[in-house]
């Protein structure tokens, strides 16, 4: 065998264990385990929430979808992947459960079918069968802290309920979100892996405090 053959060979074995790496990790990400490791992209505005944050959202929308609703969650992965490994995790108890991410970043089609591409820039580009679903409840994050961001985002949301809507953004964007939907700050205050520098508050359309603490 000649030293080129030698290379063909060792190229031809490393070909193969990437592969076989590569087909490991799309298991694990189809699966739902090993999607907690996509980072937060700063150009895309992504602020991943704390887990105790992510477990109280995904929690209370869990109470209100009840165990056969629909849950969508706009711009805010993390309270999505909680929901995923609560319900993956329930023994079946929310199989009956509906959920899907409304997401600009691509990143998450890991998650087939619950993933929705979502441009706020676009607010209605959806699909219609998405549009014509009264979810039982919608958590929006816009992800930018500019009203035009957040006035879009709510053009998407009203098409997406007629219910209970929890919004999470700046406390500056407290009197638009009051004036679009009669969202009302919460006394719960949502909490991110790291320290935002402007103040991050939660609304809602419903008494939302007497559930979440």
């Amino acid at each position: 065998m000649s030293d080129n053959d030698d290379d063909l060979t060792l190229s031809a074995e490393a070909t193969a264990a990437l592969l076989e790496f590569y087909a490991e990790q799309q298991t694990k990400l189809e699966k739902g385990t090993g999607v907690e490791n996509i980072d937060e992209d700063w150009q895309l505005s992504q602020f991943w929430y704390d887990d105790a944050t992510a477990t109280s959202l995904a929690n209370e929308a869990l109470r209100l979808a009840g165990l056969r609703g629909s849950i969508a969650c706009v711009s805010c992965p993390t309270v999505y992947r909680k929901l995923k490994s609560i319900k993956d995790d329930s023994e079946g108890r929310f199989s009956n459960v509906r959920l899907r991410l409304l997401e600009y970043d691509r990143r998450f089609k890991v998650y087939g079918d619950d993933f929705v591409y979502y441009d706020y820039n676009e607010p209605l580009n959806v699909s219609e069968a998405i549009l014509a679903t009264d979810f039982d409840v919608v958590i929006a994050d816009p992800p930018f802290l500019a009203e035009e961001c957040l006035l879009k985002t709510l053009e998407t949301v009203k098409r997406l309920t007629t219910r209970n809507i929890i919004l999470c953004t700046g406390a500056i964007m407290e009197a638009t979100a009051y004036q679009v939907l009669d969202l009302k700050v919460c006394n719960f205050r949502p909490k991110h892996q790291r320290n935002l520098e402007n103040e991050f508050k939660c609304y809602a359309n419903y008494d939302i405090d007497s559930y979440v603490k």
